[in-house]
């Protein structure tokens, strides 16, 4: 069990840092070209919390021992859908996709790939992350205790997101 831990939790690491260099290459684009921040103020509390549950999960897991779920191939087979979902959000949006709230004043919104069918696909796909992996590895006060704080989390974001989408694009034509 410890060996898959360590080889899923070290890859999606990775898979983080590797977002966020291509988030920050994203944001310099985009405010080259005018782009605005919104939700600043709660973007630290994300980090945050998305910092806190690798480091509550690693924790848990190593401290209790936990197993893996009897269908725990179940899990992981879901969790790499996710990933595979979360590549074609990313590609999807191309240079707009971002960690951050970057609104292009005047850009028109996108929809292709996922978003063609909803309107925030990647907060889907990270929720059901903050579920599967914890599962997975019978983490279960991580997935109980992340689970509330991304609800929370996503109850501040979301409504920004789609103020700033609303005010700022043409996201009212379009959905």
């Amino acid at each position: 069990m410890n060996s898959l831990f360590l080889i899923v939790f070290i890859v999606v690491v990775i898979q983080r840092f590797v977002e966020l260099v291509i988030a920050k290459r994203n944001e310099n684009w985009m405010r080259s070209q005018g782009a605005i921040e919104v939700g600043a103020s709660h973007y630290k509390w994300m980090v945050l919390m998305h910092t806190a549950f690798f480091v509550s999960l690693l924790v848990e897991v190593f401290t209790f021992g936990r197993p893996l779920l009897p269908f725990w191939s179940v899990l992981l087979a879901i969790f790499l859908l996710m990933q595979i979902l979360r590549v074609w959000c990313l590609s999807s949006l191309g240079k707009f996709w971002n960690t951050k709230i970057m609104v292009l004043p005047g850009a028109v919104v996108q929809t292709k790939g996922p978003y063609r069918w909803i309107r925030h696909p990647n907060y889907v796909i990270v929720t059901t992350e903050l579920l599967v992996l914890p599962l997975l590895f019978s983490a279960y006060f991580t997935v109980c205790l992340f689970f509330v704080l991304n609800v929370w989390m996503l109850s501040v974001r979301i409504p920004a997101e789609e103020r700033a989408l609303r005010e700022l694009t043409n996201y009212n034509e379009v959905f």
